[in-house]
């Protein structure tokens, strides 16, 4: 059946999804009726048709700004530069953080061949420097795997100049783990990052 392998196809092009997940929702989607397939694709339409990027951090957004930066209660001397738009709803959920963000749409990999000119850098300096010294730290909030620390590198050297304060989020040991069951570069991070209490 050339149309059921076709939207299995396609679903196996959606990150994470493999080859019985796909199977699953296609499954759904022959046996859901008309009208809920109506209501997904006119989901997916509006979706693909009204969200764009914020023109300030470039977080996904309805209108010119997205709701992180259409707040007037948000400290704009303090932004957090993730890779994905992703990353900062999961801070965001965290509650814990009341500046702005930075979202790059990526991070830089000369493997995969991912260079700096190819995410949202640029933007971020022309934006630290227009802050005319408004801006008074970076929080660099990448992944911390040999590409998200080569951006972090990448940002740290760019930026300096025109910011006092550059930081990088800090990685080790979670709360609720045991350290005997840590790996030895993650309890290496956690004592290299260890602050006084």
């Amino acid at each position: 059946m050339k149309a059921l392998e076709k939207i299995i196809g396609l679903f196996r092009r959606f990150p994470g999804v493999g080859p019985k997940q796909a199977e699953r929702f296609a499954m759904y989607v022959v046996r859901a009726s008309s009208s809920e397939i109506e209501s997904l694709v006119e989901a997916l339409r509006e979706v693909k048709s009204s969200v764009r990027y914020c023109r300030e951090c470039f977080n996904y957004a309805e209108g010119d700004l997205c709701p992180v930066c259409a707040d007037a209660g948000r400290d704009r001397s303090v932004i957090c530069v993730v890779e994905r738009p992703q990353d900062l709803a999961a801070i965001e959920k965290a509650k814990s953080f009341s500046g702005v963000y930075h979202v790059l749409h990526g991070a830089v990999s000369p493997v995969a061949g991912v260079q700096p000119e190819h995410i949202r850098m640029k933007e971020l300096l022309e934006r630290v420097r227009a802050s005319d010294g408004a801006v008074k730290e970076v929080i660099i909030a990448t992944n911390p795997d040999a590409d998200g620390e080569a951006t972090a590198m990448y940002l740290t050297r760019l930026i300096k100049p025109y910011v006092d304060r550059i930081t990088r989020i800090a990685y080790g040991v979670p709360l609720g783990g045991d350290i005997d069951y840590m790996d030895e570069v993650t309890l290496g991070y956690a004592m290299k990052g260890r602050i006084k209490i």
